[in-house]
């Protein structure tokens, strides 16, 4: 049998290499691949987990008897009983044993505070903090970082002990953004992993299955106790064909992005198989499956192949991919005629270049009709700023090709007519850039090196050259454009696409610009095209390392973890209050109905918000602020039921909650899509809500509501979203029959004094339910704890 019969095809002397060293020691495959090896160089005492991931893949193997694709090998691989699980993709929750936890720093403040407030003394799988959502770009790298460790050192502090203290890995201010880390130094093929923040999948680009949770469910994994996953579908993507010319790895999703939409891949995984995955660098896989975070999917992952290995050897970790080279042919591939639940195919020699927008990642445009579609839809042509870098797009090729434009600009006397930002991904490529002139020569061009966090992508950029409200168009190779998110403001028009097109865009200034047609003029007033951009995927005197940035876990016994109670950063968490007194939740409030789009930045917004993310009562004054309420049309602007005055949300949830008056939030469809955040769940029970009743959910947002005691609740008919009015109270009946698969009655009083009755569905297992009595995950986590 071809090895990757379904596309991918290895380096012959890979294959010579593999079997030549099994027949030489006169034993299998398997069995080389059975001695220990380190997870990573930074985790010596955890090995890799094949040789056990095999034998319960077998298991399961022998239970289904069918084809499995690569995504079922790999989940399936770690489940916690593989002789017992229920597996029925879309039905079942399967119960899951992780091999690692990922946390950034906005997030792990709350995770932390959870682990800590559960008693246990030390994380039970490897774990890692990464310092980089705080990071606010102003001026440039060096002083932006110096004035980040200044403002946020209390915070920083408190994650460097805790983490020192309970077994946790920390990766100082200026390592880099949390998913080029774990590319660099912790991903390998096989992994199951999971991380906090929304964008974990990043690590799929190396053949491992990372998916993005909310803060409580990292606790569930650290404090050794197997996660939940609802089974996911699986959408394959075949690629045929070869990228070429102004095509890049991010155009594959911006396509497919464009094909699904924004929910399109809920409840599913996205994986790629077919010849044209070989014309991909790792990190461009990378790239792809970071956003398809854009498409609700629970991760993305492609198939180990050589260029794969190529990523390990060049971040030494060759030896991970000597023991990983035998597992291939099967465990790392899918198998023939294994079946998905849809299939894409796309011919990436076909594939045109895309930007998506505005103000959503899945309105794919066509470069050959970005300048058309702009001017039909009154978009600004002229584009203010171009940002290249962030989680998706900052590998060294990415850098790498941008500089060969601003080389070819340069020549001919020009530079960025836009304002120009580059975003490293981590202090390695930082180093290695500024080693080989990469660098120099887009500060050249006109750009400016910020620091090596998430920066503008997350909304951590102080911009000064529009006011709030100034209708503009900003380019950036991110991954996110919902309104306002870069810069708070509502009127800047931000599209999405390659850090390649980012950089023409910025060259020519407009959106009405296609580097493979539109021809440009020079200094001397002579005509020039694009030439097709090209760099080396890894460089070829290898990565330089830069400074030393990460921090082992210490001795628990010398390190002190203190929360100053006076701290407007930081605030130790009381459980919530007392379980669900076994009645119905009757004559609610409506605290607001959410019209159209609410992602969880209109939930909990970013930006300045960030530095509460670690004190629950400050962060929630942010909570629904942006949310569009349906009867007024406006923001953060709602009117309390029981004074009948209009108040901020957060100010009327207080109120509310003083009175002990219960409330409910209704919604649109998909709500609480974007990032992780857990904080968007929190709020809402902080505050007193009860219950989220929407038309749908985003996969990780449902589960963080079921995870702080709420009821997420959906339609069980779309349309009655229609008949609750904002002033209506609203009766949840028959909870104490509450059960897995059972609808939930909604009694809707109107406030003319009638009522009617309808449906609605809960996605719920017994465990979960659990969640809802107790008042929460940990509260049950602690009425177990205390039974035993």
């Amino acid at each position: 049998m071809a090895l990757y019969a379904k596309g991918t095809v290895l380096k012959k002397s890979w294959i010579v290499a593999c079997e030549m060293q099994a027949r030489c020691f006169h034993i299998s495959p398997l069995a080389l691949a059975a001695q220990k090896v380190a997870m990573s160089k930074l985790d010596a005492s955890s090995y890799l987990p094949h040789a056990q991931l095999q034998e319960k893949l077998e298991i399961v193997k022998n239970r289904l008897k069918r084809p499995m694709t690569l995504s079922e090998k790999i989940l399936y691989s770690h489940l916690d009983d593989p002789s017992n699980q229920e597996i029925v993709r879309g039905q079942s929750y399967l119960r899951l044993r992780p091999d690692r936890v990922a946390m950034q720093d906005a997030t792990a403040q709350m995770a932390m505070l959870q682990f800590i407030s559960s008693g246990l003394p030390r994380v039970a799988v490897p774990s890692t903090i990464h310092c980089d959502h705080l990071i606010e770009a102003q001026v440039g790298g060096a002083q932006d970082l110096a004035r980040a460790v200044d403002i946020n050192k209390e915070v920083y502090n408190f994650l460097s002990t805790s983490g020192a203290k309970y077994g946790v890995g920390f990766w100082k201010p200026g390592s880099g953004i949390i998913h080029q880390i774990i590319l660099e130094n912790y991903a390998f093929p096989g992994l199951l992993m999971i991380g906090t923040d929304s964008h974990t999948p990043n690590g799929g680009g190396l053949g491992g299955l990372c998916i993005g949770v909310g803060g409580a469910d990292a606790v569930d994994v650290m404090a050794n106790i197997p996660w939940e996953l609802k089974c996911p579908k699986v959408i394959g993507v075949k690629l045929t064909g070869k990228l070429q010319g102004w095509t890049s790895p991010k155009d594959v999703i911006l396509k497919v992005a464009g094909i699904l939409t924004v929910k399109g891949g809920t409840g599913a995984i996205v994986e790629y198989f077919g010849p044209g995955v070989d014309s991909i660098s790792c990190t461009g896989m990378a790239t792809i499956c970071n956003m398809g975070a854009e498409i609700g999917a629970t991760t993305s992952v492609f198939p180990y192949n050589h260029r794969m290995r190529d990523y390990l050897v060049a971040t030494e970790r060759k030896a991970i991919a000597d023991e990983i080279d035998p597992y291939g042919n099967e465990f790392l591939r899918a198998d023939e005629d294994a079946p998905y639940d849809q299939v894409i195919e796309l011919n990436l020699s076909e594939l045109e270049p895309h930007v998506n927008g505005p103000f959503t990642p899945d309105l794919a445009n066509p470069i050959s009709k970005l300048g058309e579609e702009a001017k039909k839809n009154n978009w600004p042509l002229d584009v203010k700023v171009s940002l290249i870098g962030s989680c998706t797009n900052s590998s060294y090729e990415d850098m790498g090709r941008c500089a060969s434009i601003a080389r070819e600009a340069l020549k001919h006397g020009l530079k960025a007519k836009s304002a120009f930002n580059i975003t490293p991904g981590s202090e390695q490529i930082r180093a290695t850039i500024e080693r080989d002139g990469i660098a120099e020569t887009l500060r050249q061009f006109g750009g400016i090196v910020l620091a090596q966090p998430c920066g503008p992508c997350i909304g951590q950029w102080d911009r000064k050259d529009v006011k709030k409200g100034e209708k503009n168009t900003i380019v950036t190779s991110y991954n996110r454009n919902f309104t306002a998110r870069n810069d708070a403001n509502p009127a800047t028009h931000a599209f999405v696409t390659s850090p390649e097109l980012t950089t023409a865009l910025a060259l020519a200034g407009t959106l009405d610009f296609d580097p493979r047609t539109s021809k440009l003029k020079g200094a001397n007033g002579e005509e020039f095209l694009l030439s097709n951009p090209y760099a080396d995927e890894l460089p070829a005197r290898g990565f330089d390392p830069g400074q030393e940035t990460y921090q082992a876990p210490g001795d628990p016994t010398k390190v002190k973890v203190d929360v100053d109670p006076k701290s407007q950063r930081l605030q130790l968490l009381e459980p919530f209050p007392k379980p669900w007194d076994a009645k119905d939740l009757e004559k609610m409030v409506v605290l607001i109905k959410v019209k159209g789009k609410c992602t969880t930045d209109h939930i909990s917004a970013a930006g300045s918000w960030l530095k509460y993310r670690g004190h629950l009562d400050n962060i929630s004054n942010n909570m629904l602020i942006t949310a569009i309420n349906s009867e007024n049309g406006e923001m953060n602007k709602v009117r309390n039921q029981v004074s009948n005055e209009f108040g901020a949300v957060p100010e009327t949830a207080r109120f509310y909650k003083s009175k002990g008056v219960n409330w409910v939030v209704v919604g649109d469809d998909n709500y609480g899509e974007g990032s992780s955040r857990e904080h968007a769940a929190l709020e809402p029970r902080h505050l007193g809500g009860r219950a989220i009743i929407v038309k749908s959910f985003a996969r990780i947002h449902e589960t963080n509501l079921k995870k702080q005691g709420m009821l997420p609740l959906t339609f069980a008919d779309p349309a009655d979203y229609d008949r609750i009015q904002p002033s209506d109270r609203l009766s949840l009946l028959g909870l104490a029959d509450l059960a897995p698969g059972k609808q939930v009655k909604c009694q809707i009083h109107h406030a003319d004094g009638s009522s009617e009755t309808i449906h609605l569905n809960q996605s719920m297992n017994e465990q979960q339910i659990e969640w809802f009595k107790a008042g929460s995950a940990l509260n049950r986590m602690k009425q177990v704890a205390a039974s035993k």
